[in-house]
């Protein structure tokens, strides 16, 4: 079980609350999310799918490239830990990837492959309402303890309601809007990604980092300047070199 120290977990949790203001930069939002999950209970990789308002799960974000590629995989084949805990509402929590090939028989290998041996899955869930799930790759069999199991409800919870707000609670269009927007906004980064991965000849996650440093130093939202970069690269002669 990861161990957390009060006070880091008290300092995340003021991070989150910080993050939620208005008109907040969801994209940056859901990879903290990603990102302080992974650090908390000690995972090396961690991936958040979102429902585009029709029922089908799309990515959002993950704390690596190979991650993003599980998660995009499990969309594809319909199958793995975070479909199901998005259809069930509930956790799945400490499945063996060794032994789990009767329940996922392509995501199961797939993720063994990749070099992990657990998976977890957790809903975006307010009540009745799942949005989405985070999902969780451990390199030990079992990795979660119940005192895991709760930190990473808990964050999934802030990340739920963070999209949901309480007006997209009482009207359903608006949520659906609002989502929509997220995974448009997805899209436009993943194009801003490779265009920078070519310029300058680097992976994509040194490109991601790239755009959220840029994005950061001159205060403006991840998808403005991703889709500044996919646009009208001229105009950013210092990143687009």
């Amino acid at each position: 079980m990861a161990t957390v120290a009060p006070a880091r977990l008290a300092e995340v949790f003021v991070e989150v609350a910080d993050t939620l203001v208005d008109d907040f930069d969801v994209i940056e939002f859901l990879q903290m999310i990603t990102t302080r999950t992974s650090e908390l209970v000690a995972v090396p990789a961690v991936g958040l799918l979102l429902d585009d308002g029709r029922g089908r799960l799309q990515f959002m974000a993950a704390s690596d490239e190979e991650t993003r590629l599980l998660e995009l995989f499990q969309i594809q084949h319909n199958e793995g830990p975070c479909l199901d805990a998005f259809t069930l509402g509930t956790p799945v929590v400490n499945a063996d990837l060794a032994h789990a090939e009767s329940r996922w028989p392509t995501f199961a290998p797939r993720a063994a492959a990749s070099g992990f041996r657990s998976v977890h899955a957790l809903p975006l869930r307010l009540r009745s309402t799942v949005i989405g799930a985070l999902n969780l790759f451990g390199t030990d069999a079992g990795s979660l303890e119940p005192g895991d199991v709760k930190i990473v409800q808990a964050l999934a919870d802030v990340a739920t309601i963070g999209l949901l707000q309480e007006k997209t609670i009482r009207h359903g269009e608006v949520l659906t809007e609002q989502l929509q927007h997220a995974l448009n906004s997805r899209v436009v980064i993943e194009q801003a990604k490779g265009a920078l991965a070519r310029t300058h000849g680097i992976g994509v996650d040194a490109a991601f980092e790239l755009l959220r440093t840029s994005a950061r130093t001159h205060n403006r939202k991840l998808v403005d300047l991703a889709r500044v970069v996919v646009t009208e690269p001229h105009t950013l002669p210092g990143l687009m070199r």
